[in-house]
């Protein structure tokens, strides 16, 4: 009984006739080859294309040869790329079916078991395509994007040609679609979310919740919102005596300070205190100068959120902000990112001195020197209120002098829509401290 269950089980190959080969059969299996190289390479320029790295793209900024100012039209119409990519890898697709599958008829002879000869085919044709179509290419494609796409992007140039009726007819109806989409679901803006955090009035939610409007407003927040001006930075003279050194650090309490020689425009470097550590019992004459370390500048017009990437990078913690004509500006840190995001931040060392005190519900007291976006916050306003009269000011006293359009005198009151400024103390040409008073507090 084995032996015979052995020929019963494949009884039906007996069924299965193969026919020699031919010319005819060779040629279309050179065909079948070349077809599957050119969807191997589509394929893989389609991971190629959309993968390189900024600093493959950084390459292409001063183009070499031809290639590379293909790929650059290429990467500057990706929709007409994909386009192209996915019609020629289609037609190529149907192609290698339409010939595979004369072939195997052509080689194999299913007549009599059809069921078995389409199961066989099926997955012959697919295992084919998928590992050397698509998966092999892509793979290879994903480790050596540039060379593929130099490799590539002529070939598409010219595909990207032939193919531009039926590409523009693709495009097209996928931006009908679009449009669908869009006007039945609207993109989610940063003032959407805003808005949403608003709804949440919840009590015990209210740290998370300023937290979150933090974050939402990180990216849009620049240096010179947030930095400490100038006249309020303390700085130590490249020329001061050691003793005098040790005076300014005991006295401010700072783990960094900024080291200028004759003008605050001319900075020498930072003074790290921790690296004064080991000389605090070295003499009068010691040259402090010699450990200062040198300084990072940064525009003050740079996002916050790219300033915290570049302090990662290059392990600082403070940076020189200079204006558009190379003047100091003042200084920023990471903590004042930070504070951005969690509130302020006040450790064993910081004077319980704030910018600010709250008198009643709608009246406050605040520094002069108070950046309006930490104003907004405490005062739970719009970072956009003020946009048609606030001009260039970053400050809460900058913000009345954009109102006035000349230095207010003591006591004046400044009326905006319905926040009443009045100026409490005056310092020089300095305004030091304003009244805010919201008028509609009940409403």
């Amino acid at each position: 009984m084995e032996t015979d269950s052995i020929p019963h089980i494949f009884s039906f190959l007996q069924d299965i006739t193969f026919h020699p080969f031919n010319w005819g059969i060779i040629i279309g299996l050179a065909v079948l080859i070349v077809l599957l190289t050119c969807s191997a390479l589509i394929s893989g320029s389609e991971v190629a294309f959309f993968s390189l790295s900024p600093a493959d793209k950084d390459q292409l900024k001063n183009p070499k040869n031809k290639n590379h100012i293909h790929i650059k039209d290429h990467l500057q119409r990706p929709n007409h790329l994909l386009g192209t990519i996915l019609i020629a890898n289609n037609f190529i697709n149907v192609g290698i079916i339409i010939l595979s599958t004369y072939l195997f008829h052509k080689t194999v002879d299913f007549t009599n078991a059809p069921v078995f000869g389409f199961i066989v085919e099926v997955v012959l044709i697919t295992f084919l395509l998928l590992l050397f179509g698509e998966i092999l290419p892509k793979i290879y494609a994903s480790h050596i994007a540039l060379p593929f796409a130099e490799l590539m992007a002529t070939p598409l140039f010219y595909l990207s040609k032939i193919f531009l009726p039926l590409n523009k007819l693709l495009i097209g109806s996928t931006s009908i679609v679009n449009k669908r989409m869009a006007k039945q679901g609207k993109n989610i803006s940063i003032d959407d979310i805003s808005q949403a955090l608003e709804l949440t009035s919840e009590v015990e939610f209210s740290d998370d919740k300023g937290i979150l409007e933090g974050i939402i407003k990180f990216g849009t927040t620049s240096v010179d919102q947030i930095m400490t001006p100038r006249i309020d930075v303390i700085t130590i003279d490249f020329t001061e005596t050691f003793d005098k050194v040790l005076s300014v650090i005991t006295e401010s309490g700072y783990s960094r300070i900024p080291v200028f020689n004759e003008t605050f425009d001319n900075v020498e470097g930072i003074l790290y205190i921790k690296d004064l550590l080991s000389h605090f019992d070295k003499p009068a004459d010691f040259k402090w100068q010699n450990i200062i370390r040198p300084p990072f500048y940064v525009p003050e017009n740079k996002k916050i959120d790219d300033l915290l990437k570049e302090f990662q990078k290059s392990k600082v913690h403070m940076a020189i902000v200079v204006d558009e004509y190379g003047g100091t500006s003042g200084i920023v840190t990471l903590e004042d990112i930070l504070e951005e995001i969690v509130g302020d931040i006040i450790d064993e060392f910081d004077e319980d001195d704030r910018l600010y005190a709250k008198v009643d519900e709608k009246t406050y007291i605040f520094d002069g020197k108070t950046q309006l976006n930490d104003f907004f916050r405490i005062c739970n306003i719009d970072n956009h209120f003020f946009d048609e009269i606030k001009g260039e000011a970053d400050t809460l006293a900058g913000l009345l002098l954009e109102m006035k359009g000349d230095f207010p005198v003591m006591h004046e009151k400044l009326v905006y829509k319905h926040i009443e400024f009045v100026v409490e103390a005056l310092s020089k040409r300095r305004i030091v401290k304003i009244k805010v008073v919201f008028n509609n507090i009940a409403e």
